[in-house]
């Protein structure tokens, strides 16, 4: 089972910034892909970026050019860097893994609330 601890989350005002923290065991971070999620309120959780073991990146379009995640395999801990918010990135945000090729993990954590005020 992927354990997964996500942190950083808070209250900002709209153009503000917040880094996202999501630490996980060494037995599987180094060459899995991990990803960020959020769930907004009423809404589906979405994936919205993601970095592969070598570094490779994607973004949704709704965060592209906003939101930078970033891996540091010597702590074992994915980033998320997000900002220019908007209140419409306000949701939980999750983070997950999965082995190249497989599905995302059905174990997710507790999430971290990220709440931007207009």
């Amino acid at each position: 089972q992927v354990q997964l601890v996500e942190s950083g989350g808070g209250l900002v005002q709209t153009g503000g910034s917040l880094r996202l923290s999501c630490a996980t065991s060494r037995t599987i971070f180094s060459t899995y892909v991990m990803g960020w999620f959020r769930q907004a309120p009423g809404k589906q959780r979405e994936l919205i970026a993601h970095i592969t073991s070598g570094g490779t990146t994607n973004y949704v379009d709704s965060v592209k050019g906003r939101f930078t995640v970033s891996r540091d395999n010597a702590k074992n801990t994915v980033y998320l860097q997000m900002n220019s918010l908007k209140p419409d990135d306000t949701a939980v945000y999750y983070c997950n893994a999965r082995r190249p090729g497989y599905l995302w993990s059905g174990s997710w954590g507790q999430g971290t609330q990220v709440t931007v005020s207009s």
